[in-house]
């Protein structure tokens, strides 16, 4: 789920106001953006790139690695599907609200022809000094500076202010993976881990979780087996037991999910959990000195 500057992308919904906007962005920042899709404007051009009905079609006429979707919720479905069947190995939904029902389908479909999903409900996904999908400032060098940490964050908002606080540190980022707040994602907090530890590019990673589901305990199962260093912050420590908290997926019950239940499962791995986000860069720094 690292995107890589050689890949190809079609942008799902480039006409619209947001996928106009971030199409540029990313084509400005060195992605390799081929065109786009929206039925209504098949045919036609949309700031220089080609416009085609659906992603079967543009898959016909170009080589595609990678779709982003800039669609509305209930057009997911449609959409990815439409995406898994033109043969594109790499989606990445940005939508949230995406039905679950939906999600659960498309990651169905997806396994079955061996097709990636980052998301729903992700912020993308930053190869830095190299490309960007999503909606993420990669252009911004004072959030993304080259260098060798890898960033993995469910939280588009956490995952920036971490990145952030690792260049204000005189550190910089290889990679960042927005695995997406919903319940249901196709890429988890394990998957990112594993990329990010077969990057020659990074050297270590930092890791922005949050309470609920299980996600950071199973990434720690891993991380017993790493020698990259990992610093993380999981996000809702002071939340009640059984509450719903910012994502949907932040759903504590019991211990599972819990941030002393995830806290314990990262440090028993060896993985060193700061209090703030602002502590991952000093844990990082002196990791990569000892190194």
């Amino acid at each position: 789920m690292i995107i890589r500057g050689a890949e190809r992308v079609l942008v799902m919904g480039i006409t619209g106001k947001q996928g106009t906007f971030w199409a540029e962005k990313m084509r400005d920042y060195g992605t390799r953006i081929v065109g786009g899709v929206n039925p209504k404007r098949a045919g036609g051009t949309h700031l220089g790139l080609p416009v085609w009905a659906c992603a079967r079609d543009a898959a016909g006429d170009a080589k595609i690695d990678a779709a982003v979707m800039f669609i509305p919720p209930l057009g997911v479905k449609d959409a990815a599907l439409d995406i898994i069947e033109a043969g594109i190995g790499k989606i990445v939904c940005l939508t949230e609200h995406v039905p679950v029902q939906d999600t659960m389908y498309v990651l169905a479909a997806a396994r079955e022809r061996k097709c990636q999903v980052v998301g729903p409900n992700t912020a993308g996904l930053v190869t830095t000094g190299e490309c960007f999908v999503g909606f993420m400032p990669a252009f911004n060098e004072r959030v993304f500076k080259p260098g060798d940490i890898g960033v993995i964050s469910r939280s588009g908002s956490l995952g920036t202010l971490l990145c952030l606080n690792l260049v204000q540190a005189g550190l910089g980022i290889s990679s960042f993976v927005g695995i997406g707040g919903d319940p249901i994602i196709g890429t988890t907090t394990k998957d990112a881990l594993v990329a990010l530890d077969k990057d020659r590019r990074t050297k270590a990673i930092a890791l922005v979780g949050e309470i609920g589901g299980s996600m950071e305990e199973e990434a720690a199962e891993y991380a017993k087996r790493m020698k990259k260093p990992i610093a993380a912050f999981i996000a809702g420590a002071a939340s009640p037991p059984g509450k719903k908290m910012g994502h949907a997926g932040a759903i504590v019950m019991g211990d599972k999910g819990s941030y002393a239940g995830k806290k314990a499962a990262l440090e028993a791995a060896g993985v060193t959990v700061c209090a703030t986000p602002n502590g991952v860069p000093r844990v990082l720094k002196a990791a990569l000195k000892r190194a």
